[in-house]
């Protein structure tokens, strides 16, 4: 099982974690070329080798262009923790946000990632304001810098391809910050908001160390957050700030491998019954429930009393998501109870390899039992985009890299 894991000794943000992910081996280039499909411009983002307190890692910078005041803040904080050269963007909300990432040519995990950390912001601002989330208007965190921010995250796992990811609690800093509202003590509404349920450490320095969208690709992505994280560490990086402070101003990632029968490998089986539901409905509840994390969501026919059709609605997700799903069950479906239950789960050891074909790079899954390859198949998503980027009948692709995987 591959894991990936953030040491948040530091705290996050979003130029940190970029950086982070570029050193541990997400290339730039491709992290670059993934980012232009946005069709978005204005900005140019580069990848230095950069040093605090003996750490050597990669830093990230964003520049915005047209950018002549030299200022560097944090989208919503003025914090140099995150380096951003700003000047006044257009105002933009979810729905804005929304149609860059649709009409993105990125992948679909790619786009429902993004927008899941971005709908994540929308709602905290939102309580805080008190403002439907429609009516949020990202003046601070949906500039374009955090749109390169957070999309860029979902590129960065979405190559990597954990099977699990891990986060330690999150040191949030300490003083005060000046926002666009006025001054507040660290952490910042939005920020607390987004990190409400999870571990966080203040006052390791009294500056902010966790912004907003630092902590929002965290709370969005991470599968857990642990202070004994049990796994075989096999690469480390790290991403650097622009802050130099008393303790290191690096966020900490870990690539490693965990064994699937040995790790906590219980897994929450839960299911209802629905009977009452629009079909039409079936497609979102089930966005929702990957979204959130589910490992698996499957739809099963049944016939119920009184010789009923409907239909079983059945989710596999870990312990620590069961609340989370439950949450969207109840309240996205027509169902009035679930049944949940524990069960044991074995899964093979995988990998993700690119491989090079005439018509582009396809990443293919390899499963492996006791350290022998057993199987493999090339990922569905890059194939069809191939498929339907050069016409080429997607069966074809298929057996074109199954006989290249056999080959190497």
């Amino acid at each position: 099982m591959k894991i990936l894991y953030y040491d948040c000794f530091s705290g996050i943000s979003g130029d940190m974690n970029l950086g982070a992910m570029v050193d541990i081996g997400v290339p730039a280039k491709y992290l670059i070329g993934e980012l232009k499909k946005l069709h978005v411009d204005g900005y140019e983002i580069g990848f230095s080798t950069a040093q605090r307190k003996g750490i050597t890692g990669t830093q990230a910078s964003v520049l915005l262009k047209d950018d002549h005041h030299g200022h560097h803040g944090h989208h919503a904080h003025n914090n140099h923790h995150e380096h951003h050269e700003h000047h006044e963007h257009r105002h933009r909300n979810l729905r804005d946000i929304s149609c860059i990432i649709d009409e993105s040519g990125l992948p679909d995990r790619v786009k429902r990632m993004s927008l899941d950390i971005f709908t994540l912001v929308a709602q905290a601002e939102a309580k805080i304001h008190g403002t439907a989330v429609e009516d949020v208007h990202f003046h601070e965190v949906g500039a374009l810098d955090s749109v390169v921010d957070i999309v860029g995250a979902a590129i960065c796992i979405d190559y990597l391809q954990p099977d699990r990811i891990l986060a330690s609690p999150v040191e949030m800093g300490g003083g005060f910050i000046h926002c666009a509202h006025g001054t507040f003590p660290v952490p910042a509404p939005a920020t607390l908001e987004i990190m409400k349920g999870k571990p966080v450490k203040l006052g390791a320095v009294p500056f902010e160390t966790a912004t907003p969208t630092g902590v929002a690709i965290l709370a969005t992505l991470a599968d857990e957050f642990t202070e004994k994280p049990a796994f075989s560490i096999l690469k480390t990086g790290y991403g650097i700030g622009h802050r130099d402070t008393d303790i290191p101003n690096v966020l900490r990632v870990c690539l490693g491998e965990a064994d699937a029968s040995a790790s906590p490998g219980d897994i929450i089986a839960m299911e209802c019954n629905i009977d009452d539901m629009n079909p039409e409905y079936y497609a979102y509840v089930m966005e929702r429930l990957f979204a959130a994390g589910a490992a698996d969501v499957f739809l099963q026919n049944i016939v119920m009393k009184k010789t009923r059709p409907a239909v079983l609605l059945s989710v596999l997700c870990t312990p620590e998501k069961e609340a989370e799903m439950e949450n969207i069950l109840f309240t996205e479906t027509t169902t009035l109870g679930i049944r949940s239950r524990q069960v044991k789960r074995k899964i093979l050891d995988r990998k993700t390899e690119w491989t090079d074909t005439p018509w582009g790079k396809v990443r293919v899954k390899k499963a492996f039992l006791n350290s022998k390859e057993l199987k493999s198949k090339p990922e569905y998503a890059d194939c069809a985009a191939i498929a339907q980027k050069t016409g080429i009948r997607i069966e074809e692709i298929y057996r074109y890299v199954h006989e290249k995987t056999k080959k190497d």
